[in-house]
């Protein structure tokens, strides 16, 4: 049986509850569970203060469950980059551990193959997808899907319609990435991967468009963009407009952001703070090809 370790690395659990109907769902989709000891634990908007939460991901990283699943994002990764031992993770990877999360999570993706260069996966988090309640839609089934495929080795490609303009380009790359805001918190950092020639997926929550276009710019004058072969947007979403935008939205951004860059920008991956999200390897050469309008990143 696989064995699923629930950890809580980042953000205070606002309803217990919730882990432990994830639990229960994973069990019913065949995962043995576990929930870590200090999962529940709380410290101001924490899920502990650093030294427990540390003490959880080392925890984790020495029993190699098959699955290490975030029970959910928010903050707190960041505080403990500098401190995690990063070989005991990779060592963990080799092991058969597949790490899995997003949001907050990506620091832990971007660090982890930063320092080893071991993939890690961007996929869902115990409490916002598993521990969804049924008023709420209960748990999304593409996502259920794409992430017990992932886990069992089953998953090979994901696919996405896109926007027009890119039929027939294939290459091929290391997929990395994540969530905009934490990727760009990193830069300058030990933690940031330098990865050339890779293939850049990116999404955000809470972030108006031109907050966005400001972070994807610094990334760009940073001299990252240009080093990418492509870059798959997902979704930006629970932005609220200002009467000042006079009809500047994401589209906007997009379309500044190719006229500054000469790789290829696809939207549509279906990634991000939305109730259907994909599960990717992070880290992994993947290739990506556009027959159409349908884009497909396989591995």
């Amino acid at each position: 049986m696989t064995t699923l370790q629930l950890f809580s690395p980042s953000g205070v659990i606002p309803q217990p509850a919730q882990v432990r109907l994830a639990a229960q769902r994973l069990k019913s989709l065949g995962f043995e569970v576990h929930i870590d000891e200090a999962a529940l634990k709380r410290c101001q908007r924490f899920a502990g203060d650093d030294d427990i939460r540390l003490a959880a991901i080392h925890r984790v990283a020495h029993a190699a469950p098959s699955v290490a699943m975030a029970t959910r994002g928010g903050y707190g990764l960041t505080r403990l980059l500098d401190r995690i031992e990063w070989k005991r993770l990779s060592r963990s990877v080799e092991q058969g551990t597949r790490w899995v999360g997003y949001s907050d999570f990506t620091a832990l993706h971007l660090g982890l193959l930063a320092h080893s260069g071991a993939t890690s996966w961007a996929g869902p988090t115990a409490m916002e997808d598993f521990g969804r309640p049924v008023e709420r839609g209960g748990p999304d089934d593409v996502t259920v899907s794409c992430f017990t495929e992932a886990m069992s080795g089953t998953l090979e490609a994901v696919g996405f319609r896109t926007d027009t303009g890119f039929d027939g380009l294939g290459l091929r790359g290391t997929l990395w990435g994540g969530n905009l805001t934490m990727l760009n918190s990193l830069l300058g950092t030990p933690h940031f991967p330098k990865v050339r020639q890779g293939i850049l997926f990116l999404e955000d929550v809470n972030e108006h468009p031109y907050r966005v276009e400001r972070q994807l710019l610094q990334l760009l004058q940073a001299g990252v963009l240009q080093q990418q072969r492509a870059i798959l947007l997902g979704h930006f979403s629970d932005w609220r407009p200002s009467p000042l935008d006079r009809g500047f939205t994401m589209k906007t951004v997009w379309s500044h952001l190719r006229s500054q860059l000469r790789v290829p920008v696809l939207t549509g991956l279906p990634f991000g703070h939305v109730p259907t999200r994909v599960t990717l390897p992070v880290g992994a050469r993947v290739s990506l090809f556009v027959q159409g309008r349908e884009a497909f990143v396989q591995w």
